[in-house]
């Protein structure tokens, strides 16, 4: 088994914000290699937040993010469980940051179950006429797919954090409850523009 430095340590510590621990652990279970250890966290810090899905919310912060020109702006509040967390600058920063990425990618809805039933029914009828031509055993497996991608791009949640589109906004909520070790979620969000 490979020797794994506190140098790889420190790096991967400095890209996920995990404890050093943790980051241990990964870099040994990945055998050095940075980017298995990353995605090992990521997987971790899933089922950790599964487990504290029932966890009572009684703090949070609400973070705006406004364009250079002023133009543009938007505000998001995440709920976590105790002030000390919601007065952390990281998940301020969490916070700010998904702000910034509602003000740039202009998000219809926060969670896939938001999206209305009219919504679905329309773009369902206009996809639908797209695969009319496709063979009838596969054309309903095609529109579920053709849905879920239409409705990615306009759900919170489901899209690709702007900063880095490896990562969902999910992803980076749930990233925050490895990190801080206690249940946080992505309550609303709002975004304004001044419309020439």
């Amino acid at each position: 088994m490979a020797e794994i430095t506190t140098d790889q340590i420190k790096q991967l510590r400095d890209q996920t914000g995990i404890s050093v621990m943790q980051c241990k652990k990964a870099l040994e279970e990945a055998r050095g290699d940075m980017e298995k250890a990353a995605i090992i966290l990521r997987k971790q810090g899933a089922k950790v937040a599964e487990k504290k899905s029932d966890r009572t919310l009684g703090s949070g912060v609400v973070q705006a993010y406004i364009h250079g020109g002023g133009n543009v702006g938007a505000m998001v509040e995440i709920a976590c469980e105790t002030d000390f967390v919601a007065k952390n600058d990281e998940f301020k920063k969490l916070a700010y940051d998904i702000a910034m990425h509602v003000a740039a990618m202009s998000p219809k809805y926060l969670k896939i179950e938001d999206v209305s039933e009219s919504d679905r029914q329309k773009a369902s009828d206009v996809f639908r006429a797209e695969v009319k031509d496709k063979p009838e055993n596969i054309q309903d497996k095609i529109l579920e797919g053709k849905l879920n991608s239409h409705f990615k791009e306009m759900v919170l949640l489901e899209q690709s954090f702007i900063k880095n589109p490896e990562l969902t906004i999910k992803d980076l909520v749930q990233e925050a409850v490895f990190k801080f070790g206690e249940k946080a979620e992505l309550v609303r969000f709002v975004r304004f523009e001044i419309l020439k």
